[in-house]
């Protein structure tokens, strides 16, 4: 899975009619900042009102998943959600002229292929995951639907569907690597069943739905009076019956593929819950509703756990984003005054990086013999230092800048830190920088514990060059 967050190189845009709505419509997606998460914009409404991608903000479940925000809707996410998560994509703004994405051929491959095509980027920030830290169930008794999160330091996904069906019967699918979506998931095609068509156009949905876009399962005998209304339905010239029970012979993509697009649709609902996941997903008999239920239900699970999350984490093998030599070039500090070894998490509000501390600091000869305590003065420093980092970022030529420390407030130490620790170092924008200055929250953390904050001030000075 990737560690860092990604968003696309280059906008690019797929048309076609919405599946339920029947509304032809443009989607384009554009690149977006890190942590700018998924959103949808309406540029057909006055004021091209955005929509979150959200569980809050799901407002109809019916045959698919409709948000609304600001008084904006869009019809039927699921399959767009589903390619972002299946490409690993976690920064795009999507802006669409209509009110519901294009069915396309009733898949995420056209939007996969799409995207591929815009190409990923790599930005320098490190992805939110939720590890699922305990077991969580859903469960609707009547319909015998269950859904369960495992703990796993991976997202894996498997589904099975029963519909008590000649035709279909039980099935099974899995994903057991993100990576397997685009080849093995996302061509799998929206369906249904023959006795359902005329109650979703009773009910004023499918008007975009045709035999090319939806697999139709036929469980039942169909006479050819039947099929003949089916073919003025759907403007056709003739409709048939395929031996396996699919109308009109259209030939399957998988022997499960019913199974794999509810794996997809389950993928694309559980994006809703908005960071991605780690854990084992495991569903019987989903549908749209019980996947928003669930993913409800992991959103409180992260909420309930945000002060947690907060504390930084820091795994050694996390590639660098500026590594000690790079850190030299920003930074003018020098030997026996350079007080961070790495910058793992960087964009435009955040800064976190390391100090690996150890008994050979010069420092700790005189603080203390016998009992070597870094000292608090230091801890600060080395915090203000990768504050400079976060403010240098701000300009296009840091190399141009000082950065100097101007202030400080509210400054605590919490607990001793001392040789053999890892101090994780980490600065937040308190607002925007302007004129040069720059207030930022600073904390140090070991071990998962906070030893030492305090908010900072500091300013940009031009080098007289």
């Amino acid at each position: 899975m990737h560690t860092k967050q990604h968003t696309i190189k280059k906008q690019v845009t797929v048309s076609g009619v919405g599946l339920h709505t029947g509304v032809p419509a443009n989607m384009t997606f554009k690149p977006a900042k890190p942590n700018h998460g998924i959103k949808f914009k309406r540029i057909d409404l006055e004021g091209e009102p955005v929509v979150d991608a959200d569980v809050d903000n799901v407002v109809d479940l019916s045959r698919g998943t409709t948000i609304e925000q600001s008084g904006a809707r869009v019809n039927t996410v699921e399959h767009t959600l589903a390619a972002l998560v299946g490409l690993q994509i976690d920064n795009v703004l999507i802006e669409i002229d209509g009110p519901e994405p294009p069915i396309m051929d009733g898949s995420s491959i056209k939007f996969v292929e799409s995207l591929k095509e815009a190409g990923l980027e790599e930005q320098g920030v490190m992805r939110n995951f939720f590890e699922i830290p305990e077991s969580v169930f859903y469960k609707e008794e009547d319909r015998q639907v269950e859904l369960a999160a495992l703990p796993l330091n991976d997202y894996r996904v498997t589904v099975m569907v029963d519909y008590n069906s000649p035709v279909l019967g039980s099935q099974h699918a899995s994903l057991n690597h993100i990576s397997q979506f685009p080849e093995e998931i996302a061509s799998s095609r929206t369906f249904c069943f023959l006795h359902e068509l005329e109650m979703l156009r009773k009910n004023n949905l499918i008007k975009g739905g045709n035999f090319n876009n939806a697999i139709v399962v036929v469980d039942k005998v169909v006479s050819e009076e039947e099929l003949s209304e089916l073919a003025t339905l759907f403007n056709l010239p003739k409709v048939e019956v395929k031996a396996e029970g699919i109308l009109n012979n259209i030939e399957l993509r998988y022997n499960n593929e019913p199974a794999r697009h509810k794996l997809l649709d389950l993928i694309g609902d559980l994006a809703l819950a908005g960071r991605p996941i780690k854990g084992q997903i495991l569903a019987a008999r989903p549908g749209h509703a019980a996947n928003v239920a669930f993913a409800k239900k992991i959103k409180k699970m992260m909420q309930k756990n945000t002060k947690t999350d907060a504390v930084p984490e820091y795994d050694p093998k996390m590639p660098a984003v500026l590594d000690i030599n790079q850190i030299g070039q920003v930074l003018p500090h020098a030997y026996p005054f350079r007080l961070v070894d790495k910058i793992f998490q960087l964009d435009e509000n955040a800064v976190t990086g390391i100090k690996n501390v150890t008994i050979n600091e010069p420092f700790f000869q005189g603080h203390f013999p016998g009992n070597p305590v870094m000292p608090g003065v230091l801890q600060i420093e080395a915090m203000a230092q990768t504050g400079g980092i976060l403010l240098l970022n701000t300009v296009d030529n840091p190399e141009e800048y000082w950065t100097y420390f101007v202030g400080i407030d509210n400054c605590r130490f919490k607990k001793m830190v001392v040789p053999g620790d890892t101090l994780i170092l980490k600065c937040e924008l308190l607002a925007p920088v302007r004129r040069g200055i720059a207030k930022m929250k600073g904390q140090g953390y070991v071990a998962g514990k906070l030893v030492c904050e305090a908010s900072m001030s500091a300013c940009l000075v031009k080098k007289d060059i």
